[in-house]
């Protein structure tokens, strides 16, 4: 039987007065990747912030309902507790250009005050850069700036950086509509690695990197979770039209 890690229950996010995602109700299971897609403007970043509250740090913004990790409900639990659980990876590669790769890896535990001896701090940086395919790469250049690395592997850092925290979610936005075609296809691949490990969700706009890469797709229109089903299910026998129309291309 499938273990649940994310649930949520009649989820509401708002900008104002606006209500943005309109009652959400979805069940993740751990170790899947699950795909966000629909239109621009749906409301799928916005619920995909929420997840590890960093909806709320934008003004103006609330959010109510539910939502669960495990059985702790994340909108009573502290939002840098949560954060550790749940990591976040932005559209654009951000790794802190002032720091070098090894200091961007152990960022979150400077950031959190959390210190550490000099032994665990190299073993946390080379786990981290080994899980994302990295540590090959820049094994021999630890101590140069981050930005320093092409596109694609400044994204890799920075899910090394999310990774480093020992989360059991990770959270992708967008995550490589800023790389090129060989870098996309590097990252992809490492989803498939990383949801060993991790449950993955991820918003993208790319139907066919959706169909690659994840179990299950959440398809959102106009702030509602239209469908949510299996990726083969939804891609060949979707039950509403409105999922229909999206996927082939009536409305985008």
């Amino acid at each position: 039987m499938e273990s649940t890690v994310i649930k949520t229950v009649d989820y509401n996010a708002y900008f104002g007065d606006n209500r943005v995602v309109k009652d959400v109700n979805i069940s993740i299971p751990k170790n899947h990747v699950i795909a966000v897609m629909g239109p621009s403007g749906c409301g799928k970043t916005t619920f995909l912030r929420g997840i590890n509250r960093m909806h709320e740090l934008i003004p103006h913004a609330k959010a109510d309902g539910k939502i669960f990790l495990h059985n702790e409900d994340v909108m009573q639990m502290h939002p840098i507790f949560v954060r550790l659980k749940i990591g976040m990876v932005f559209q654009r590669p951000n790794p802190f250009p002032n720091l070098s790769i090894y200091d961007n890896v152990i960022a979150g535990y400077k950031l959190n005050g959390i210190k550490l001896q000099r032994a665990d701090k190299d073993k946390i940086v080379e786990e981290a850069l080994t899980k994302v395919a990295l540590w090959n790469e820049v094994k021999d250049s630890l101590r140069k700036k981050g930005t320093f690395l092409s596109g694609g592997q400044q994204q890799r850092l920075c899910i090394a950086r999310a990774v480093a925290m020992l989360p059991e979610v990770l959270l992708f936005d967008e995550p490589t509509s800023a790389l090129d075609p060989i870098s996309t296809s590097t990252v992809e691949e490492l989803f498939h690695e990383l949801k060993k490990n991790y449950t993955l969700i991820i918003v993208t706009h790319n139907m066919q990197q959706a169909a690659r890469v994840s179990d299950r797709t959440a398809f959102f229109y106009m702030g509602e979770l239209v469908e949510y089903d299996d990726i083969k299910k939804m891609f060949t026998n979707p039950k509403d039209n409105r999922t229909q129309n999206y996927i082939t291309g009536r409305f985008s």
